[in-house]
C-alpha cells in the first residue's frame, strides 16, 4: 500500500474533525493508524527532507477542505469542523475530492479565480489533480531535468571525442575535486597517456592522484569487463590506488561484478548519472529561473 494521495483523505481528515477541535499532528497519528500505514510509509519524506509526505498530503486536503467552508482553522495547527461540514457527513459521502468540492461557491472562486474561468476549474480535475500542489512543481522540475540530461548527453556525444574527456576533468574539479591548487585537473589526450584520460591531483604536491577513463559510447555500446581491467592494468602501471571510469552510455553487469572484486578502488559512473552530475554541479548548463516554495509562517501571527 502506498500513501495516499491528498484528495483520498479530504474525507477521511474531514471525518477525523467531527469530534471538536483537533490538532494536525494528532490528525496525522489518527489517520495513519487508521489507514493501517507502515512505519516505511509514516517515515517517508519529500525531496525537501524537511516533512514527511504523509503529513504534507493531509495538511493539503485539511487546505482545500477549508477553501470549501467545510473546516475551520481556529489557532496553530488546530482545526475543527463546521456546519456545513458537518452537513456534509450527515449525507455519508463516499469520497470527497476536488469535483465533490466545486459545488460550493467559496471554494469554485478560490480554483477558477477572480475572473471566474469555469474551465480553468475543470482543468483541474486532470489526472495530476490527485498531487498536491507543490508535487506537481516537484514532478515537473524531475521531468524538465530528465530531458536536460538527454540534450546534454547528445551534446557530449556530438561534440568531438577530446571534449568528452576535458568536460570529465572540469566536473569533478566542480564537484570539489583537486581542491584550488592551479592546473589540479587535466585531460591527457590521445597520446602517450599511458591508457587514461584525465587525472586529478589531489594536493598541491600531486601526492594523491584519481586517474580518469572517459569512453564516450553510444546509447545501447554497454562497457564490458574487458575495459574495466585494462584501465586496472593502467592504474597498476601509475602506481594509482584508485581510478574514476566515465562513460556517456551505460556498465554491463558483468563490468559492475569485476570492478568490485579488483584490488583498486574503480568508481564507474555511466552516462544517466553523468548528466544528473553535471546538473547538480551547473557544468554544461545554467539556472535560468528559481522558483521558491513559501508556506505562512505561524510564529509570526502567533
Amino acid at each position: 500500500m502506498a500513501v495516499p494521495d491528498f484528495q483520498s483523505l479530504m474525507l477521511p481528515v474531514l471525518q477525523v474533525s467531527n469530534s471538536g477541535e483537533v490538532k494536525i499532528s494528532d490528525a496525522v497519528r489518527a489517520l495513519a493508524d487508521q489507514l493501517q500505514l507502515t512505519d516505511e510509509e509514516r517515515s517517508e519524506l519529500l525531496p525537501s527532507g524537511r516533512q514527511t509526505t504523509f503529513t504534507n498530503r493531509v495538511a493539503w486536503a485539511k487546505s482545500y477542505l477549508t477553501k470549501a467552508g467545510l473546516v475551520d482553522s481556529t489557532k496553530r495547527a488546530h482545526f475543527q469542523i463546521t456546519a456545513r461540514g458537518k452537513q456534509v457527513l450527515k449525507t455519508k459521502p463516499k469520497r470527497i475530492d476536488i469535483k465533490f468540492l466545486l459545488q460550493f461557491p467559496e471554494f469554485r472562486t478560490f480554483r477558477e479565480g477572480p475572473q471566474g474561468d469555469e474551465n480553468q476549474a475543470e482543468a483541474h480535475l486532470e489526472p495530476t489533480a490527485t498531487l498536491t500542489p507543490d508535487e506537481v512543481i516537484r514532478t515537473a522540475a524531475v521531468r524538465l531535468e530528465e530531458e536536460l540530461g538527454v540534450e546534454l548527453l547528445a551534446r557530449v556525444c556530438s561534440a568531438p571525442p577530446d571534449f568528452f574527456e576535458r568536460i570529465v576533468v572540469q566536473l569533478l574539479l566542480a564537484m570539489g575535486y583537486g581542491g584550488t591548487a592551479a592546473e589540479a585537473g587535466r585531460a591527457l589526450g590521445r597520446s602517450g597517456d599511458g591508457g587514461v584520460d584525465g587525472v586529478i591531483d589531489q594536493d598541491t604536491l600531486g601526492l594523491d592522484r584519481i586517474y580518469v577513463q572517459a569512453k564516450r559510447y553510444a546509447d545501447g555500446n554497454n562497457v564490458g569487463p574487458a575495459a574495466i581491467r585494462d584501465f586496472f592494468g593502467s592504474l597498476d602501471r601509475f602506481k594509482a590506488s584508485k581510478g574514476l571510469f566515465v562513460t556517456t552510455s551505460s556498465f554491463s553487469l558483468a563490468a559492475k561484478e569485476t570492478a568490485d572484486f579488483l584490488s583498486k578502488r574503480i568508481v564507474l559512473i555511466d552516462g544517466r548519472m553523468f548528466a544528473r552530475l553535471m546538473i547538480r554541479y551547473n557544468v554544461g548548463c545554467r539556472v535560468e529561473e528559481i522558483i521558491q516554495l513559501k508556506k505562512v509562517d505561524e510564529d509570526f501571527f502567533e
